[in-house]
């Protein structure tokens, strides 16, 4: 597919795949497919920033290579390694044989045929499609080396292996990372990007969402799993609810055949929304009562 041709238009394709996109981040979205820049997307966990890449390949055609990251990555872990057993099978069958050509057989053993590619080689790659999505995904959860290495590679488009030379994209990927804030990025490779603050979505926005990936529940059960998820997000919790656990719950209630939110429904499906203990300890007795009557308070037409 073309690359979309107005803000618009972003909306619209993406909002085929089933993503809710709000005019703010279709904007900057429409602005690094236009301009060629890589988009640093960060929000809390659960916000929908993983899924902007994935709905972004669906919408496009593109294939979509995801590096998910950890603490410890390092470059070569991230581009490429080469199959070690693979080349000590080749040089014991070249020992057996007899007579192998050493030089021969070093440039055999470091070729193309040994060579593993990881995300960010896989990225450089052509494809039929067009250049492909490369998701960065939790870049926070890695370390300043792996950040300066990334600087480089997303600057000009290329990766090195020392025996093979430099890799560039002849088109140059759709690069999108995410960070949940864990801790600051440099202020160096978010200069390279263009930057969203990823929210929560306000009230019409999630109800609309959850109406595009659960399109089961009916409207009035959609409002009030929308309005009780937004009341929690107000108390003090530890790790409050994405939008992921909205439709998660939402799931969980339709595979229940819920008609109506309860405080024992909610009692018994809290683990689907929260995801730690103390959380769930907070709500239980009269708590989910109060913040279930605080939202369908909310909801009533003043």
């Amino acid at each position: 597919m073309h690359m979309p041709a107005s803000i618009d238009e972003v909306q619209d394709v993406l909002g085929q795949t089933g993503y809710v996109c709000g005019r703010a981040l279709a904007t900057v979205v429409f602005l690094s497919l236009r301009l060629g820049r890589p988009l640093f997307l960060e929000g809390e966990a659960g916000v929908g920033k993983t899924e902007i890449a994935k709905a972004l390949s669906l919408a496009l055609g593109r294939r979509l290579i995801r590096l998910q990251c950890y603490e410890g990555l390092d470059a070569s872990t991230a581009v490429y390694e080469w199959n070690f057993p693979a080349q000590m099978v080749a040089i014991r069958t070249a020992e057996a044989a007899g007579g192998a050509d050493r030089g021969a057989l070093q440039t055999e053993l470091f070729g193309p045929e040994y060579l593993i590619e990881r995300p960010l080689l896989q990225a450089m790659r052509s494809d039929e499609n067009g250049a492909p999505v490369l998701l960065i995904d939790e870049l926070d959860r890695t370390d300043e080396p792996f950040e300066a290495f990334l600087l480089e590679a997303l600057s000009d488009f290329q990766v090195t292996i020392p025996e093979l030379g430099t890799i560039k994209a002849a088109e140059p990927p759709i690069v999108i990372l995410t960070s949940n804030r864990t801790r600051e990025v440099h202020d160096a490779l978010k200069r390279r990007c263009l930057y969203h603050w990823v929210d929560y979505p306000d009230f019409p926005r999630e109800v609309e969402i959850l109406n595009a990936r659960a399109p089961e529940a009916s409207a009035a059960l959609s409002r009030e799993i929308v309005g009780f998820v937004q009341a929690l997000r107000t108390e003090d919790l530890f790790k409050k609810p994405g939008v992921a656990e909205t439709i998660d719950w939402a799931k969980c209630l339709l595979a229940l055949d819920v008609i109506n939110l309860s405080p024992e429904v909610i009692a018994d499906t809290l683990g689907a929304i929260l995801k730690y203990q103390d959380d769930i300890q907070r709500l239980e007795g009269s708590e989910a009562k109060r913040i279930l009557d605080q939202a369908k308070a909310a909801l009533e037409p003043a």
